[in-house]
């Protein structure tokens, strides 16, 4: 059963592999009613997206992004969503945190070519083009390589939080970025939790910092997991959301937008475009 909405997806504007374009005709061809485009510290494609958007009867393309940000030990990863691309001081605030990625992602280059594992920045900032570096870049550049199979490999041997070329960059903190993000009109949501320590103190501090919402019904999240993150939702009274974090870069098994596998339901939608139709100088179709 396809989900009749996906707020959790990326294109070239980051690291996705489809353009805006091929994404949204790919969404809505899956039957994916509301769409958030939501790709990491850009709202660069969303202009591409609303073009493509107007092709599509009965398509809501919902803009977005997803920002990083740091607690101890973790990275957390927080949804803005029903945000303006072009407000000024979010775009600036969006440049600086991807200047960051591009000083991270060279650090992490001369960190795998001092393991002798010889890949180019050259190249990762090719295979980036236009886009705001990510970690992904460099994967795709290992794969290119041979260094590793899959993109997931070259996380978990090398590049993840806990791999032996991962470089920090700078960032927000998780309350920063919902302040940030409530500050600019949007709808602040926290992405993928499930592996998250202490989460519902981490829960308590955003939801005082605005934070209205929470993704339960993530791309492969089985029932059991998706169970015990509702019921967190429901304990601090949080919108349970969900999207695929479709990227289009993880083999033939990754799933396609609105395929979660717990579908997200008609309900937590509902409640969505009501707390969207709250929000000041609002419309739900930008």
């Amino acid at each position: 059963m396809v989900s009749r909405g996906d707020f959790h997806t990326h294109s070239t504007a980051s690291d996705g592999r489809l353009t805006p374009t091929e994404l949204v005709d790919l969404v809505a061809s899956q039957g994916v009613v509301y769409h958030a485009l939501t790709d990491h510290d850009s709202t660069e494609g969303i202009a591409e997206a609303r073009r493509a958007a107007a092709k599509h009867t009965g398509y809501t393309l919902v803009p977005g992004v997803e920002m990083g940000t740091d607690i101890e030990g973790a990275e957390v990863h927080m949804l803005g969503l029903f945000l303006f691309p072009e407000d000024g001081e979010l775009q600036a605030r969006l440049k600086k945190l991807r200047d960051g990625r591009v000083g991270r992602g060279y650090g992490i280059v001369e960190k795998l070519r001092g393991m002798g594992i010889m890949i180019e920045w050259e190249r990762v900032r090719a295979i980036a083009g236009d886009a705001a570096v990510g970690r992904p870049h460099v994967a795709q550049a290992l794969l290119e390589k041979g260094y590793v199979k899959t993109i997931p490999e070259a996380f978990d041997r090398w590049i993840g939080r806990n791999g032996p070329a991962y470089v920090e960059r700078e960032k927000m903190t998780p309350s920063e970025a919902v302040e940030f993000i409530v500050e600019r009109g949007g709808i602040a949501c926290l992405a993928h939790p499930h592996d998250l320590l202490d989460l519902d103190r981490l829960l308590a501090e955003l939801k005082a910092a605005g934070m209205a919402a929470m993704e339960v019904y993530y791309k492969d999240y089985q029932p059991d997991t998706v169970e015990r993150l509702r019921r967190a939702a429901e304990r601090f009274d949080l919108l349970p959301l969900g999207g695929s974090d479709y990227h289009g870069i993880f083999g033939p098994d990754e799933p396609l937008p609105g395929h979660m596998y717990s579908p997200l339901p008609d309900s937590s939608i509902e409640r969505l475009l009501a707390l969207a139709s709250e929000l000041p100088n609002r419309e739900l179709v930008p």
